[in-house]
């Protein structure tokens, strides 16, 4: 089983859904953090904000590096304490997009997601929304 984990309150519904299913059909988790690629393509710039671009993407890049190592601790002690197996992976890209390519690696029974709270994604639609409408694997949307 899959599950995207952003730190969000909905994601954290989501992964606690997902270890008790685990735990009722003896299954494993694989949690999924995405983070932004951000700082890239840079292009033809000068060489200054390149620079500074630079550096912004090594901030970037240690910030969500830190937060995906403190996703990872949480995770891993709610997932112990629930006795399933618990593996997880942070990624760079898009987030359906990295979903459903793991989902599809790891011949996953499932993707869980948590219900988006974002006004925007009324409009433009969510991530349960954009894993829906590509049907390559089933998908549970977990509304709390």
């Amino acid at each position: 089983m899959i599950v995207g984990l952003d730190g969000s309150d909905t994601s954290w519904d989501a992964f606690w859904w997902a270890c008790g299913e685990c735990r009722r059909v003896g299954g494993r988790i694989m949690a999924l953090f995405v983070s932004s690629t951000a700082g890239s393509g840079v292009g033809m710039a000068s060489p200054d904000f390149a620079a500074l671009c630079a550096v912004d993407f090594a901030f970037h890049e240690q910030a969500a590096n830190k937060e995906a190592k403190g996703l990872f601790e949480l995770a891993k002690r709610h997932a112990d304490d629930q006795g399933v197996e618990l593996a997880f992976l942070h990624v760079r890209g898009d987030t359906a997009t990295e979903l459903l390519r793991l989902a599809g690696d790891q011949h996953a029974d499932q993707i869980v997601v948590g219900r988006s709270t974002k006004k925007r994604h009324h409009l433009a639609g969510s991530l349960g929304r954009r894993l829906v409408a590509k049907r390559e694997a089933p998908i549970i949307v977990v509304v709390p």
